[in-house]
């Protein structure tokens, strides 16, 4: 990312951290899309004021909650940004087909769950979940009567996900957060199906017991889940609040994972936020421990 990366607080070299940790275990394939989403295939997901925004340097710069700099030009933002987005929206769709057809995956990167329809915010300029929704719902391969379900054990509450299934009541989400910090939105938490907000300290004792009260209320059936498993939720995390430890991070993953295998539901692992030096620790660590569920 070179000069972006000293001013945004994202580790820029955390999953080729994660990648060299995991790249000998056995049984594992590790996979890249074949090219990054085109923007005509985001374009459905954001209204028309939005499309036209995304191309503006100081929009997205504000979005990235980066200083404005008047001589990095556009295209650069776009290349060494931008496109690594893409490919991450990639991931989650090549990662939903695959865990459709019956073998669950885990993108290292994705979970952009503050970009809405109609704003990109909280460093989350496309939403790959709704992308990878309409895409899916587009080809038939998921029906608009087939219900998914969002788990989102992010320190942030995902209001992007919210908006942008507002209306629809086929797409059940679970969000636990820390209600003290950013977004402060009280719309989009109210569309929370199965909501815990929770406060800035929360320890891993008292964050793992109300997750699991959490996942207890999930009923129904489930034609596939997406997870926003984002290690935000550290106690060395800068921006999340809460005070996790890597070994309660990967109890978390485990906990969730395992719910959905128990239900039969068809699961997609995304990154989510992540601040911290220990964020690869904690994604390499859950990876090598839970990669036999499928």
């Amino acid at each position: 990312l070179g000069l972006l990366n000293y001013l945004h607080p994202f580790d820029g070299c955390k999953f080729r951290h994660v990648y060299e940790s995991i790249k000998n275990l056995p049984d594992i394939a590790i996979k890249a899309p074949e090219a990054p989403v085109s923007q005509e295939l985001i374009n459905p997901t954001m209204n028309e004021l939005l499309v036209r925004l995304v191309k503006n340097k100081r929009y997205i710069l504000r979005a990235l909650e980066v200083p404005y700099i008047p001589l990095l030009p556009y295209s650069v933002i776009d290349s060494r940004v931008l496109l690594p987005m893409r490919w991450a929206v990639a991931g989650t769709l090549a990662a939903a087909k695959q865990a459709l057809a019956g073998t669950n995956c885990w993108n290292m990167a994705g979970g952009y769950h503050h970009a809405s329809p109609h704003n990109a915010e909280g460093f989350c300029v496309y939403n790959d979940i709704a992308i990878t929704h309409h895409e899916l719902a587009s080809s038939g391969l998921l029906p608009a009567s087939d219900k998914i379900l969002i788990v989102d054990v992010d320190a942030h509450h995902g209001n992007g996900n919210a908006y942008y299934f507002m209306e629809n009541r086929n797409v059940t989400i679970l969000d636990i957060y820390n209600d003290d910090i950013y977004p402060r939105m009280p719309a989009p938490k109210a569309r929370v199906d199965i909501g815990v907000p929770l406060h800035t300290g929360t320890t891993g004792a008292h964050y793992l017991n109300a997750l699991h009260n959490a996942l207890n209320q999930i009923q129904g059936t489930y034609k596939l889940a997406f997870v926003v498993a984002g290690t935000d939720v550290l106690a060395v995390d800068p921006l999340g609040g809460f005070g996790l430890t890597i070994d309660d991070c990967v109890a978390r993953d485990k906990m969730v994972l395992e719910k959905l295998r128990s239900l039969s539901i068809p699961f997609v692992v995304l990154g989510g936020g992540g601040y911290s030096k220990d964020s690869a620790k904690v994604i390499s660590k859950s990876i090598a421990e839970l990669y036999m569920i499928n």
